[in-house]
């Protein structure tokens, strides 16, 4: 019996090394493909910026104080880089508003995909995906083509009588957060269908059966048990929307810079590669709390629920 138990122990020993074995290439090119690059990132960082761009090789922490502060020219002195503060505001600011306006439609339109007969949700599916079937790029001219001056919106509007001349929409950023509602609203449709197709709707009416109200009912049975698909489609809409840079380019003008619009302009016109690369590594700081505040939140559902 002892040995039986012996040899079945050595199988899974070596099955678990030929499973690391099997792994490896893939671990090996996360290792070099993903990691590298963020480390060459976080390397420059500490260094100096070069006259014309690139680096010197001096270590220097005065990228990271450039990060929220500034430099005076003739003294020296220390003050809060207004500038900066505002960007980092602005696209916390246009994140958290895009990920709560995509939830606030994504939710009731998820819901008339799941409760819709099964032999058409696919259908319904499959034209929530078709905004992915055309690049980032050509969704927010679109976008722009509807919101500009003589777009869509304002020549309605006009030819209707209800305003004498254009509205300016563009440039502004209420543009910038219509353009990422459009661009990023099926990340959150998707993980809500994902929830409620689950969702047993013979729960939804015992609620009914006992008298509780269309608010009591979504309130205490459908969004408990959507959460997960919520708390999913807000971090898949929050984290590209954070680091956005096509939309806030083209619907911003250049006036309402974002956090990605601001890296491009260090590595760029800045020609400040140090300033960049610490600039990028607090955007990924962003968004590794936004994800460890889900994994906490999933773990802490997952142990509710027993």
């Amino acid at each position: 019996m002892a040995r039986h138990e012996a040899l079945i122990e050595a199988q899974q020993k070596r099955d678990v090394r030929n499973r690391w074995l099997l792994s490896l290439p893939a671990l090996l090119i996360i290792l070099f493909a993903a990691t590298g690059p963020l480390l060459i990132v976080l390397v420059y960082s500490f260094l100096t910026p070069g006259e014309y761009g690139d680096v010197e090789w001096t270590f220097s922490t005065e990228s990271w104080v450039g990060v929220v502060l500034q430099r005076d020219i003739f003294d020296d002195t220390l003050t809060i880089a207004d500038a900066h503060v505002s960007i980092f505001l602005r696209s916390v600011q246009l994140s958290v508003l895009t990920t709560l306006l995509t939830l606030f439609l994504g939710f009731p339109t998820a819901y008339f995909i799941a409760t819709r007969p099964a032999s058409s949700r696919d259908l319904w599916v499959f034209a929530i995906t078709i905004p992915f079937w055309t690049n980032l790029l050509i969704r927010t001219f679109a976008m722009l083509e509807v919101i500009r001056n003589q777009g869509l919106i304002n020549t309605l509007l006009m030819k209707f009588g209800i305003i004498g001349s254009p509205i300016q929409m563009l440039f502004t950023d209420g543009a910038i957060l219509a353009g990422m509602v459009y661009v990023y609203l099926p990340l959150m449709v998707l993980p809500l269908y994902a929830s409620m197709e689950k969702i047993d709707f013979r729960l939804v009416e015992a609620g009914y059966d006992l008298y509780a109200t269309p608010f009591n009912v979504l309130r205490r049975i459908i969004i408990p048990l959507v959460k997960p698909g919520m708390i999913a489609g807000s971090i898949l809409v929050f984290i590209p929307s954070l680091g956005a840079y096509v939309t806030p380019s083209i619907l911003g003008g250049g006036k309402n810079l974002m956090l990605g619009n601001l890296i491009e302009l260090q590595f760029g016109q800045g020609r400040n590669w140090p300033l960049g690369a610490a600039l990028s590594i607090v955007m990924m700081a962003l968004v590794m709390v936004a994800l460890i505040a889900y994994v906490r939140n999933s773990g802490s559902m997952e142990k509710s629920h027993g």
